[in-house]
């Protein structure tokens, strides 16, 4: 049992909206628990004689945390603060000394010590996984000044710049669709006009759950089908909204129960009176969950769609061109001549192309060996996987898991 040498427990308030019901408030405050819960014990010194112990955390949800701070009875009711951060609060924490955290990426209040999920990543994730399943059409649906959006765009664009593919935006203000919905028929105009100017088959990646359901019915109105005409995929992993109804959504699951963890972890080293971090902390997205809405290889040449398919669902195997030839039952030189013509990639580059994405995701998401994850995304031997890592990538796995880790 771990006891920490404090007269009584910390007291911290925990001010996240959590009225919303969404993800990303419930897990943060869900991860900032499970510290408490590791954070140890406390043997205060009025009853050490009898042996009793308490948390070191008193953690309580306070959605009025500034009018708490405000109190005139001069005693400072929090030692720390766990909060999406308002100027009001940020204000009265100030004055009274209060140390805080803040897990709100949008928050106005700048300069604060936060722990924010890594959208950028989320960019980079959702492109690699929707041109691994062919697509080469890719597109964006996200918020006007929102952090988050910018972030997911930026890191979405490195991935389509690199493999040379376009990218189209659509961009949107929240009060569009949120509260009375002001300004909803332009929106859903200028909405339809974007979708109206794509070229199928094409991947959209979209910066919440919710609005793939509206793409999904303006889609369905166009005579569009999720997903073999349309590829879509959210942001966040709401599995109510996700999982109902058909199709099912893939999803980013940005790992908001490790932000809240992290958070609590970094307000614990505040209230021991160590320096606040020089900058925010970043946690990389828990993973990408794939489901019906990309359930699909997309191609102009049906041929070329099914052997994507084969590839993409044997990449963990040791497979070569051959494989694929008579899995789609055609010659080499024809299915050759199709893939240079939709894709301009040879069957050889796809392979290798979709089996270090394979392995990408393995490096990031576990601490298996080099080994393990040569085997599991089909290279012969770990000295082949690393040297067409390093060839292809420009650095070594290991150097790439570091990169990822670091910015996690």
């Amino acid at each position: 049992m771990k006891i920490k040498k404090l007269s009584k427990a910390r007291r911290v308030a925990v001010s996240l909206e959590m009225e919303w019901g969404l993800k990303r408030h419930i897990e943060v405050y869900a991860g900032c628990q499970s510290y408490a819960d590791t954070a140890g014990w406390v043997k205060p010194d009025r009853i050490e004689s009898r042996g009793f112990f308490s948390p070191a955390w008193d953690c309580s949800i306070q959605p009025a945390a500034d009018r708490a701070l405000k109190t005139r009875t001069g005693q400072v009711p929090f030692d720390g603060i766990l909060a999406r951060a308002t100027p009001a609060l940020a204000k009265a924490a100030r004055k009274k000394g209060v140390p805080m955290v803040n897990v709100w990426l949008n928050s106005p209040v700048k300069g604060l010590p936060s722990v924010f999920a890594d959208f950028e990543a989320s960019g980079v994730m959702a492109a690699e996984h929707l041109l691994a399943r062919g697509f080469r059409q890719l597109g964006y649906l996200g918020f006007l000044g929102d952090i988050g959006s910018r972030l997911q765009v930026r890191g979405f664009r490195v991935v389509t710049k690199r493999e040379g593919f376009p990218c189209m935006m659509h961009r949107f203000l929240r009060t569009s669709m949120e509260g009375k919905a002001r300004g909803w028929e332009a929106f859903i105009t200028n909405f339809t006009a974007w979708v109206d100017s794509w070229k199928p088959p094409i991947g959209i990646f979209v910066s919440n759950d919710l609005y793939c359901r509206c793409l999904i019915d303006v889609c369905r109105s166009k005579g569009l089908h999720v997903p073999q005409d349309v590829a879509i995929v959210g942001t966040s992993n709401e599995s109510t909204i996700c999982t109902s109804p058909s199709p099912t959504l893939t999803s980013i699951d940005m790992g908001y129960k490790q932000i809240g963890y992290r958070a609590a972890a970094m307000l614990d080293r505040l209230m021991e009176g160590r320096k606040s971090p020089n900058g925010p902390e970043l946690v990389a997205p828990k993973a990408l969950v794939p489901r019906q809405s990309t359930d699909s290889y997309a191609a102009d040449d049906p041929l070329v769609a099914r052997a994507l398919r084969f590839i993409a669902e044997n990449s963990h195997r040791p497979i070569k061109v051959m494989d694929v030839t008579v899995a789609v039952v055609t010659n080499r030189r024809t299915l050759e001549r199709k893939f240079i013509e939709s894709g301009g990639r040879s069957v050889a580059v796809e392979i290798t192309r979709l089996r270090l994405a394979r392995a990408k995701r393995r490096l990031v998401e576990s601490d298996a060996s080099l080994k393990a994850v040569a085997v599991d995304s089909g290279f012969r031997n770990a000295d082949h996987f690393y040297k067409v890592f390093a060839r292809i990538e420009g650095y070594t796995p290991t150097q790439y898991r570091k990169k990822r880790r670091a910015n996690a």
